[in-house]
């Protein structure tokens, strides 16, 4: 009973607190970087159906530059997404390293050692 009030003091709740926060916004950034990149490798072939008006040309409308334009929009979309996911992720990433390091390193003596890799040998 006394190692878990000595583990729950407010000090260690906090460090455990942005762990869980920022672990969250990692995975939820990794996320959103991904699907920007899907987003921008494979863009989605039905996004161009152009609403507005269209502008007629000598040969009719330019449904070809209105479909450029909502390419153009989407891939846009997409790299601004990429940024801002990635930088959530630089910001975030950082932040969760430090405070569970912080965490690891005031864990009792004994909690925090590494496990051998190999049991000794047998006499």
């Amino acid at each position: 009973m006394a190692a878990v009030q000595e583990r729950l003091t407010l000090r260690n709740v906090y460090l455990y607190l942005v762990c869980l926060v920022t672990l969250l916004i990692s995975v939820f950034a990794a996320v959103n970087v991904v699907r920007s990149t899907v987003e921008l490798l494979y863009p989605d072939p039905g996004y161009p159906a152009y609403e507005g008006p269209v502008t007629p040309g000598p040969g009719g409308p330019d449904r070809a530059a209105a479909r450029s334009l909502a390419m153009d929009s989407q891939r846009r979309q997409a790299v601004l997404g990429l940024v801002g996911a990635g930088t959530t992720l630089l910001i975030a990433g950082p932040l969760y390293a430090y405070h569970w390091r912080r965490v690891q390193s005031e864990l009792p003596a004994g909690r925090g050692a590494a496990v051998p890799a190999d049991p000794p040998p047998a006499p």
